[in-house]
């Protein structure tokens, strides 16, 4: 089962303790194992409830849909009382007129049972759904059961509108079920999950069961559209296909499919990773809809690293054969077949790559270049292996690192911030009392953030070796003259302090500023993994939003579309640093500057100077992340090595070039800006300077807007020059499935365009498969 798995891999992790810790003044001993008793629930369950919305008077945010009247027996239909404990207090959704809100967070959990349901549990806007994690519940089908799927994240209208807009529909986490789908007929075209999601979503600890029957028409999981996103640590067994995708970008970590007849279907896409994926007994592995054209979009890029075959017809089959014209690319890197007939074939069976037995380094179809040469070449074969540093694999392949969940840990070995006096009402200064705990409890408990918005006037310090967890994405918001002068930038939360090692682990959390922050580093990250671990310093499913939400002062009232407020709209310096001597495993996390306000809808204009800085020598793994909409640049790799980079996405500030880069802020050679920005006046998306190894798995960067008009963006992709630039000082730069959307030069090498877009059109978004220095 996926949980016991992830469960020892988490307690290796844990009871290795780093003997040089600072511990916090409470402490005699450093946390070390669980101490949860044989037959004890999850630890939340029994954790006191204190989260709030603090603009939202009454709100309850945790809530056990056991208290809503749900029976888990198997036998109860439970689907009522579980819709109602999604939807109680009026949650944003379609009943409510409502398509996005921060006010309605919600923590829904499942002690562990079987829950009988017979139509969707509908899963609202900013929903975090937890089964108990020492014993996950199970999600059963009633044989009668009628709707898409037994989890619906956007549900359908008559006429096809739908509850959300597929591309914010932002923040839904999932973790620690069974769905079942096997009471169901096989003739069922029911899915398990209808998960359409963008940014911050996140599924882990899953496993879904359907029918093996050859003639079954179960599905998993059904994803039609959306701009995610990450997924990982799930099971599916049997089922016509284990996963049927369609987005323009996702990250999929560690996923087993076995006896489905489809293990995994993809649609549509513009760039997509999957790595550590395990495929047996299936009649396929991976369906890939190819031939794309500028008038029929199918799959971009699809990347499928570290990943097993066995017992397998056909590993990777396409749905047209393209020996020698460019349309839908792919590629296999380090890819393992065992009893394999076709590595890659179409559906008529003409094999692009024989089967068998045997490991592929690396095998590829798509456009190739290599360092300054523009000259087009569209490859179908195998290709020079990518050098790997060491010091990114685990056991020769990327490591793979599942989000904390403390299953074994009892409540004791909790403390909960706002039971020790701190009180997240989005109005009292915050900052003594937090230091204080920190001070206090760092090391030896785990720092539990009650739901709320918890505001800091200075900077606070998250010590090496502490382990930090949210409730529905609790916030940490910055505010006052500490952050508002970007000539004397100031961190808002530092983790670590430099030079510290230590397992750090924060989850669930979201970091904020309120305007104007102009001088505000929203997170600098210092600490690094101890000697002998790997990956252990980490974040997962978290965010820094930068404005556009309740409390911000950055919303539509002061920032109206347009209004370029240049003072007043400065909502911070920098998103996130990664300084020199850092290392970091950053999973799901979600770098955005508001382009609309989320409690009210409109288009903002807004400033935050940079998103991610990494000037890390590494280890550094950022898996399935985004950086959206700010002044200067999204990612900036400078004197950095040693980095894993798959999925990374970007958008241009919508607002550009009006005004152009760098206003409202100034070149800072501190914080390696750039120099020279796109024509006519635009971010970068990516830099890459005088670093080494890095190695991107997979970007989509992307600019919608020119001065928020979209007409001229797609066709004919004219939006901004250049998005991405890379200088010669870097060695062993490695980019596999790099997709754009409006832009005309994929990617400039000192600032000279190497890659038009227009040899390398395969859909609305151009795509080239793999540069290298």
């Amino acid at each position: 089962m996926v949980c016991t798995r992830l469960a020892a891999v988490a307690l290796a992790v844990l009871t290795a303790v780093d003997a040089s810790l600072a511990l916090g003044t409470t402490c005699s001993t450093p946390l070390g194992g669980g101490t949860a008793a044989a037959g004890a629930p999850y630890w939340l369950q029994s954790l006191a409830q204190r989260g709030t919305s603090p603009f939202n008077s009454g709100y309850q945010v945790r809530r056990n849909v056991k208290d809503f009247g749900a029976k888990g027996d198997g036998v109860t239909d439970d689907t009522g009382a579980i819709n109602a404990a999604m939807s109680s207090g009026g949650r944003c959704g379609f009943p409510t007129g409502c398509d996005q809100s921060s006010l309605s967070p919600a923590v829904v959990y499942f002690p562990s049972g079987s829950y009988k349901i017979s139509t969707p549990i509908i899963m609202y806007w900013y929903t975090v759904m937890i089964g108990d994690a020492r014993n996950p519940p199970t999600i059963l089908a009633a044989s009668n059961f009628s709707g898409i799927a037994l989890i619906d994240v956007d549900p359908y209208l008559a006429g096809g509108a739908q509850w959300y807009v597929n591309q914010n529909n932002f923040y839904r986490s999932l973790r620690n079920f069974v769905v079942d789908l096997t009471p169901l007929p096989i003739s069922s075209g029911v899915n398990g999950l209808h998960w359409q999601v963008s940014q911050a979503t996140s599924i882990s600890n899953l496993r879904i069961e359907m029918s093996r029957d050859a003639s079954t028409n179960q599905v998993g999981m059904y994803m039609e559209n959306g701009s995610g996103g990450y997924m990982g640590d799930i099971t599916i067994n049997g089922g016509k296909t284990g996963l049927n995708l369609g987005n323009q970008q996702f990250t999929v970590r560690n996923v087993t499919v076995n006896n489905a007849q489809t293990a995994i279907l993809v649609n549509w896409s513009w760039v997509w990773l999957f790595y550590r994926i395990v495929i047996t007994k299936c009649t396929v592995g991976f369906r890939l809809n190819t031939g794309s054209t500028t008038l029929a979009q199918t799959t971009g890029a699809s990347i499928i690293a570290d990943t097993t075959f066995t017992n397998v017809v056909t590993a990777i089959q396409t749905t047209t054969n393209q020996p020698s014209t460019y349309a839908s690319g792919f590629v296999l890197d380090n890819v393992v077949f065992s009893g394999v007939t076709n590595g890659v074939a179409d559906q008529s069976n003409n094999v692009a790559l024989s089967g068998g037995s045997k490991t592929v380094a690396q095998w590829l179809q798509g456009s190739v270049y290599t360092g300054t040469n523009s000259a087009f070449n569209y490859t179908r074969n195998t290709v020079a292996a990518v050098t790997k540093p060491s010091v990114l694999l685990e056991g020769g392949r990327f490591i793979s690192r599942p989000r904390p969940q403390y299953e074994t840990y009892d409540v004791s070995q909790f403390v909960s911030v706002k039971a020790l006096g701190a009180k997240g009402d989005g109005s009292t200064d915050d900052t003594a009392i937090l230091k204080s705990i920190f001070s206090q409890y760092a090391g030896c408990k785990i720092i539990f953030f009650d739901a709320g918005i918890y505001k800091i006037s200075s900077t606070i310090t998250i010590p090496a070796g502490t382990q930090v967890i949210g409730e529905a994405w609790s916030t940490i918001m910055g505010f006052g003259s500490a952050f508002s002068n970007s000539a004397s930038p100031q961190v808002v939360v530092r983790v670590g302090d430099a030079g510290t090692t230590g397992r750090t682990e924060i989850t669930d959390m979201l970091f904020t500023t309120q305007g104007p922050a102009a001088g505000a580093i929203v997170v600098e990250w210092n600490v690094h993994d101890p000697s002998g671990q790997q990956g252990v310093a980490g974040a997962w499913d978290t965010v820094i939003r930068i404005g556009g939400a309740r409390g911000t002062n950055l919303q539509n009232a002061q920032c109206p579309k347009g209004s370029n407020n240049l003072s007043a709209c400065s909502a911070a310096f920098l998103g996130l640093h990664l300084t020199r001597q850092s290392s970091a495993y950053l999973e799901g996390l979600w770098v955005w500057t508001a382009d609309h306000d989320i409690d009210g809808d409109p288009q903002i204009t807004i400033f935050s100077g940079r998103g991610i800085l990494s000037e890390s020598q590494g280890p550094v793994w950022l898996v399935g992340t985004g950086s959206e909409h700010n002044v200067l640049v999204q990612y900036n790799i400078a004197n950095a090595a040693n980095h894993f980079l798959g999925v990374i996405q970007t958008e241009s500030p919508s607002w550009q070039p009006v005004p152009a880069p760098p206003a409202p802020f100034s070149i800072n050679a501190a914080y390696q800006d750039p120099t020279s920005f796109s024509t006519p006046g635009n971010a970068w998306g990516l830099q890459v300077k005088n670093s080494s190894n890095i190695l991107i798995y997979g970007a989509g960067l992307y600019s919608f807007f020119n001065n928020y008009v979209a007409d001229i963006c797609v066709s004919p992709a004219t939006c901004q020059n250049a998005i991405a630039n890379i200088d010669t000082g870097s060695s062993n730069v490695v980019i596999l499935g790099l997709s754009t959307v409006g832009v005309t030069n994929l990617l400039n090498v000192n600032n000279n365009a190497v890659i038009n877009q227009s040899a390398n059109r395969v859909g609305t978004q151009a795509t080239v498969i793999k540069w290298t220095t």
